[in-house]
């Protein structure tokens, strides 16, 4: 794989490492593809307290995609560079459509460990090429999620793929995190990425440059929310609060709701 291909084993490794201690998330399937896949992490990738973030950030995607879920019956769900994530089966498809979308090599890979059904599809794609769309013959409403993914691409870049998302769909949801520009900016030098060969990314400061047409933004989400944190005790939580919870923390990975109504 190349070098944005392998960073999906970070996240991997960080919910197959936080499901075997119990915390945050049940990722049965992540423990499984590490343990078959996963390769040697260097640096900081395989840092126990990127790990907890991971779980973490993960959780709370979980959570509002199964909201989103519940609020929208006929919408379909649709993960963009779904990497080997097991969201379709830590949250369920509750008789929603699902698609999982990443590059062909992503998506080979993925299907030695999932099995499409009626309700779950995967879909080879870039996001930044959106020719995949026309795979998904639903045009009703989209509950669409980035997970780390954002940073790769660029601000035109991505106001292209929310603009071929609201030309498909009558209706949006979507949740994507992000960088600032200065997270971007200090990523050339300290990110984990770096130790799989990205040095290549991308920040947003203002979440109103996405805007367009009816595609606004709704509201930023909090990346750490304190019920997780609190999963971790004593110098753990303090150690982690102070590296992924704390005020520099918030100035670097922001996490942006946008809806088209």
């Amino acid at each position: 794989m190349n070098g944005v291909n392998k960073t999906l084993y970070i996240p991997l490794y960080g919910k197959s490492y936080v499901s075997k201690r119990g915390l945050f998330l049940d990722d049965k399937k992540a423990e499984e593809i590490w343990a078959a896949e996963g390769f040697a992490l260097k640096g900081k990738s395989k840092s126990k307290w990127l790990a907890y973030y991971m779980g973490i950030r993960s959780a709370v995607f979980d959570e509002w995609v199964k909201q989103q879920m519940t609020d929208f019956t006929d919408a379909v769900v649709i993960h963009i560079g779904c990497g080997l994530d097991s969201r379709v089966l830590r949250v369920g498809t509750m008789n929603h459509r699902w698609y999982d979308v990443d590059f062909p090599q992503v998506i080979n890979e993925r299907k030695r460990y999932y099995s499409e059904s009626a309700d779950y599809h995967m879909l080879t794609g870039d996001a930044r090429d959106c020719k995949w769309l026309k795979n998904i013959p639903e045009t009703r409403h989209a509950i669409v999620v980035m997970e780390g993914i954002s940073m790769y691409l660029n601000c035109e870049e991505l106001r292209e793929l929310t603009a071929n998302l609201s030309r498909h769909f009558e209706r949006v949801s979507l949740l994507v995190d992000c960088y600032s520009v200065l997270a971007a900016k200090k990523s050339k030098q300290r990110n984990p990425i770096n130790d799989v060969g990205v040095t290549e990314v991308y920040g947003i400061d203002d979440p109103e440059i996405l805007r367009h047409g009816e595609f606004v933004f709704v509201k930023e989400h909090a990346m750490t929310p304190k019920k997780y944190t609190d999963e971790l005790h004593g110098i753990e939580k303090h150690i982690f609060e102070k590296l992924y919870a704390g005020n520099f923390a918030k100035k670097l990975y922001r996490l942006f709701e946008y809806r088209k109504a």
